[in-house]
């Protein structure tokens, strides 16, 4: 039998709801049937609680050994038509992995991959403080290998039929304080990227300059919220959930934007950049105390 378990959210407690929907629970357990399937989550916003109308609805489809893509596919055209399909695994990429993006009943549902081993490997690191950014298109700063904890640490299981799952979900909503120490000691990077965008001013080189700073700004994102121990799954929207956490410095959000939305081209808009940009950094570091 499928378990079913109340909604957590990464960070907090349970807030008692479960999520029964009668067109998505029922397709979890066909996907449990696929050979290679160990469960199916809920993840994204709809799973945080801070979707919109317009949200897709992501599931994430964890598996074991060798995952039968052929039956994905078929499953797909039986529930959003013929023109559906489910892609190989590692076609989106090292860490994205693959899935599918499907239209069902009107909804946009999109299919995740998730190798279980590789995401047990990656919370087992975790406890070492051991992580890795990681080259991935769509991930201009780099995929976060940790985002795998934290994507299942936020997620609502749909169907389990083994457990493994649950048993994963559970210890992920505990932040290990090995990694968070890494990520705020990582800050020491986000110093000497600013380092360089600076040598860079006398050439007036905007485009290189941009790239130093947006990367300190996201190491400053990842940095608070690992101090506050809360799970960062991508760029998108870090910066924003940054500045709203109870350890943010003053403005942050603002003034990481301002880094890079008043960015100029010339050497003296330039180095407005990067001055705000080190005074951030040094503002993150000053919140971020480790004892």
């Amino acid at each position: 039998m499928n378990r079913i378990y109340p909604l957590r959210r990464a960070g907090v407690d349970d807030v008692g709801v479960e999520f029964d929907d009668p067109v998505l629970r029922p397709l979890a357990e066909r996907l449990c049937g696929i050979d290679g399937v160990v469960g199916v989550t809920l993840g994204g916003s709809r799973a945080r609680g801070t979707h919109t109308a317009e949200s897709d609805y992501d599931l994430g489809i964890y598996y074991r050994g060798a995952l039968d893509t052929d039956g994905l596919t078929h499953l797909a055209q039986e529930w959003a038509g013929a023109g559906a399909s489910a892609t190989r695994t590692g076609e989106w990429g090292p860490w994205v992995d693959g899935g599918a993006w499907l239209s069902i009943d009107g909804r946009a549902v999109d299919w995740l991959y998730r190798d279980l081993d590789r995401v047990s490997a990656v919370w087992q690191d975790t406890q070492q403080g051991v992580y890795g950014f990681h080259a991935q298109t769509g991930h201009p700063f780099g995929f976060a290998d940790f985002a795998y904890a934290g994507e299942l640490a936020s997620a609502v299981i749909l169907a389990d039929p083994s457990g493994r799952i649950a048993a994963l979900h559970a210890d992920m909503q505990h932040y290990p304080d090995p990694l968070r120490e890494a990520l705020v000691r990582r800050l020491w990077e986000a110093d000497f990227v600013t380092v360089l965008a600076r040598k860079a001013i006398p050439r007036a080189d905007a485009t290189y300059v941009a790239g130093c700073l947006f990367r300190a700004v996201c190491l400053c994102a990842h940095a608070l919220h690992a101090h506050a121990r809360r799970w960062v799954i991508n760029e998108k929207g870090a910066v924003t959930a940054a500045g709203a956490l109870p350890n943010a410095p003053t403005d942050f959000t603002a003034r990481a934007h301002a880094v890079l939305g008043r960015l100029g081209t010339t050497p003296d808009e330039l180095t407005a950049a990067v001055t705000l940009a080190e005074q951030l950094v040094d503002d993150t570091r000053n919140a971020c105390p480790l004892t």
